[in-house]
């Protein structure tokens, strides 16, 4: 992302309610992000939420964020656990496994990153440059016939 980490530009994290439910075992927390319409993702949102209200060691589940239109603004609600097994058995698996693809794209950009990226991005631009021309050689034949 083109943004600083930390998002101190232009951000502010506002709690809007702060639940303890005990009923479920959770904490319900719920945030407006002001000045990070539409650059926000949940990652890194759920790292925000962890370092404004010092949730180290808890897991931290993002159940939705909200644009508003018209507004650099976003809503979010957060779930947050103390456990991870009563994490599981609450939760939608799919929330779990669309957490995990975001997690596994992230340490593949860092890997990419960290991996000579100037020898990458000439390989790259050439395998894009072999295959436009055989579609130029084949659209010539096919004027010539």
């Amino acid at each position: 992302m083109k943004y600083p980490k930390d998002f101190g530009y232009m951000s502010i994290i506002e709690a809007i309610t702060d639940v303890d439910n005990t009923f479920l075992s959770r904490r319900e927390i719920t945030c407006n992000f002001t000045g990070l319409g539409g650059k926000l993702k949940k990652m890194e949102a759920v790292e925000m939420v962890t370092k404004k209200f010092k949730l180290d060691g808890k897991v931290v589940i993002p159940m939705g964020l909200k644009n508003h239109v018209g507004k650099p603004l976003i809503t979010g609600i957060f779930y947050v656990y103390d456990d991870e097994g009563l994490t599981k058995k609450q939760i939608n698996p799919t929330i779990f496994s669309r957490l995990e693809k975001t997690k596994a794209k992230l340490a593949e950009a860092e890997k990419a990153t960290e991996e000579a990226p100037a020898e990458e991005k000439p390989a790259k631009d050439a395998e894009v440059k072999i295959d436009e021309k055989p579609a130029k050689e084949s659209k010539e034949e096919e004027k010539s016939k």
